[in-house]
């Protein structure tokens, strides 16, 4: 019982936070927990739960991922491009997909080839992520019909019995996905193992090389989704968006329980933590707080769930 409610802990702080949150704003702010409220906030928490759903993955493997707001950008500007050049809006998101898992998997190969540390790795690569969104955009915004995938990020749905958008229940599939690919196969105990002790993986039989190229994957791959949704909601192709985006991604896998040393991360916990996040900054937004405090206070947060972090390891 007591091993059971250690594994959850880390899942239930944000929730629990999260929980305070709403009831202590909602009491000064009502419209703060009104069902449109709820819903928007719901909605703007899959732009930064799917990203964290892949950097679970690879904060939990040892790694680090910077370049996934960049990542973002470039897959957004990219299916905008598409549909513009005629594409329907399946292809477009499956362009966006394939195109932010490039990008994971070249930097895994960066990784694990040049033996150079992932912050180095992503760093160079948000800045050519970045720099081929321009490129691509011509410095400028793209702008294209997102057709049916805006119907996926529209925060009070069409149909009623939906309750929350089409996008938010994609969410929830992956994040189920995801718990299943971590927890019951192969791959996803290796990363575990490798973010435990590379070593000792390496002399069990774990192919470390592979596993972090496919785990740095995986997290493109949600970059690109994300990109893509992020094409649905603006109806056009920003360079310069998603600026930041890493930073609330850190701080949601850090805060649902993830150990940046590696081995140990909940996925549960890092939608939590995103939601934690979103509902932070759209509390402070009805309080009327500066855009800067506001960073301020994503930056303390990140502190102070690392600094637990290492309070709970010790």
């Amino acid at each position: 019982m007591r091993r059971s409610w250690r594994r959850w802990m880390p899942a239930l702080l944000p929730l629990f936070a999260l929980a305070m949150l709403l009831v202590f704003v909602g009491i000064a702010r009502p419209s703060f927990v009104s069902a449109l409220s709820l819903q928007t906030m719901a909605m703007q928490s899959v732009f930064v739960a799917l990203p964290a759903l892949g950097m679970t993955f690879v904060v939990i493997a040892g790694g680090i991922d910077i370049s996934i707001g960049s990542v973002v950008a470039f897959t957004a500007v990219a299916s905008a491009w598409c549909v513009r050049e005629g594409a329907s809006p399946a292809v477009a998101a499956m362009a966006a997909a394939a195109f932010g898992a490039c990008f994971g998997i070249g930097n895994g190969l960066l990784v694990t080839r040049l033996s150079v540390a992932p912050f180095l790795v992503t760093l160079g690569t948000m800045g050519v992520a970045r720099g081929l969104a321009k490129r691509v955009a011509d410095d400028q915004k793209i702008d294209a019909d997102p057709g049916f995938l805006a119907e996926l990020v529209r925060a009070r749905p069409s149909s009623p019995w939906l309750v929350v958008g089409p996008a938010v229940w994609g969410t929830a599939i992956a994040l189920a996905l995801a718990a299943f690919l971590l927890r019951r196969t192969t791959f996803g105990l290796g990363a575990i193992s490798i973010g435990s002790n590379a070593a000792n993986a390496r002399l069990c039989g774990v192919p470390v090389a592979s596993t972090m190229v496919l785990v740095y994957g995986l997290c493109g791959l949600c970059a690109g989704m994300t990109g893509a949704l992020q094409f649905a909601e603006l109806g056009c192709g920003i360079p310069t968006a998603a600026t930041g985006l890493e930073v609330q991604v850190v701080a949601a896998v850090v805060v649902g329980g993830a150990s940046l040393s590696g081995g140990e991360g909940s996925l549960l916990g890092a939608v939590f933590g995103a939601m934690l996040i979103v509902a932070l900054k759209s509390a402070c937004t009805q309080l009327g707080v500066a855009d800067h405090w506001q960073d301020v206070l994503v930056g303390a947060v990140i502190v102070g769930a690392v600094a637990l972090d290492r309070w709970r390891t010790r």
